[in-house]
């Protein structure tokens, strides 16, 4: 009889063993599918009202996670594609798209509430059944208005301007390995120059052009309206830039956009391969496309939204045009010549 007990005991031990990790792995089951992990890059600025208001309405909780630059993000999601890191990603950008959907990182989905209107800005091929377009940014080089008006300087214009003499040592670059405006700016180079960008980046660096680490170096470092201690009044910001220098009681920017060295980038929003909560991925995907959360990227990511409905403040539409006809590429032939680019720009500033 106490053998019998005995085994007794171990099987109803054994079995309300079992009963409870059953029920931990359910527990972590369902909180796995109500909550989002979002993939995304180091600007991400999104009002916590908003999100908050998304996960009541929703029943989702939402957790951000940063992953650097586009270029990091993109990275990071093809090194991890056999365990991935996320849900949801936004900020893939066009010189970085064809990179992921090449390499498998992403799952077939394009929201069907994205605005006809915003159907211009989707990708051509598999990459167009991946990503939904969220924003749009003009990078552009930007001058320091005050800065030439006080030293009786004319502003340059074009991208040739900035190889001429009056502009030595007056241009800061962020690098295009590192930077994805710097990136930006090397594909708007080389879709105006086609064949002779090289001979062109030649040109810039005799002329004195500075080459930093990133955007913020050259803003607030490097820039004469940046972080105050700057000495070049040209840099490669974006045609959002000019409204944050309106100081406080003016109702004019310092510093302008030259909207005719812009290249345009666009990012988006893809559901991630292998992602248990497919749901919620497309949900999120939803939300970033809707008039709520596209009203806040202006003031909070400097970027335009792609959905017509949503508002943009007065400000930006005075001061902050986005270009007419910016300078552009196929994300393909991105994709293909990249990693040349960068190499061949890497020896002309080492030289």
């Amino acid at each position: 009889m106490r053998s019998l007990s005995r085994a007794l005991l171990v099987t109803l031990m054994a079995l309300a063993t079992a009963m409870s990790l059953a029920a931990c792995g359910s527990t972590t089951g369902t909180t796995a599918s109500h909550t989002i992990v979002v993939a995304t890059h180091d600007s991400w600025a999104m009002p916590k009202a908003v999100l908050a208001q998304f996960e009541r309405t929703s029943g989702y909780q939402v957790k951000i996670e940063q992953q650097g630059d586009a270029g990091e993000l993109t990275n990071k999601l093809v090194l991890t594609k056999d365990s991935p890191i996320a849900d949801v990603v936004y900020g893939i950008d066009n010189t970085f798209a064809t990179r992921a959907t090449d390499a498998g990182v992403l799952s077939d989905y394009t929201s069907k509430d994205l605005p006809a209107a915003a159907r211009r800005f989707q990708l051509a091929g598999a990459a167009g059944k991946q990503l939904t377009p969220v924003d749009y940014s003009d990078v552009c080089i930007n001058v320091d208005d005050q800065w030439f008006a006080r030293h009786h300087v004319a502003r340059p214009v074009t991208l040739d301007d900035l190889t001429k003499s009056a502009y030595r040592n007056l241009l800061v670059v962020p690098a295009a390995t590192t930077s994805s405006p710097g990136l930006a700016f090397l594909v708007a180079t080389i879709a105006a120059k086609g064949d002779q960008w090289q001979a062109y980046w030649r040109a810039l660096l005799a002329n004195g052009a500075k080459i930093v680490p990133g955007w913020s170096q050259a803003w607030q470092g490097d820039y004469t309206d940046g972080g105050g201690n700057g000495s070049r009044p040209i840099v490669v910001s974006y045609s959002s830039s000019p409204p944050d220098t309106i100081a406080k009681g003016t109702t004019r920017p310092r510093t302008s956009a030259l909207l005719g060295t812009c290249f345009r980038q666009i990012e988006y929003a893809g559901v991630i391969a292998g992602t248990h909560n497919v749901a919620g991925a497309r949900a999120f995907i939803n939300f970033l496309i809707g008039k709520q959360a596209q009203s806040t990227l202006p003031e909070n990511m400097y970027v335009y939204p792609v959905n017509p409905a949503a508002s943009v403040p007065a400000s930006w539409s005075r001061w902050a045009p986005a270009a007419q006809r910016p300078w552009s590429m196929s994300p393909t032939t991105i994709t293909a010549q990249r990693s040349q680019w960068l190499a061949q720009w890497r020896d002309l500033i080492s030289q």
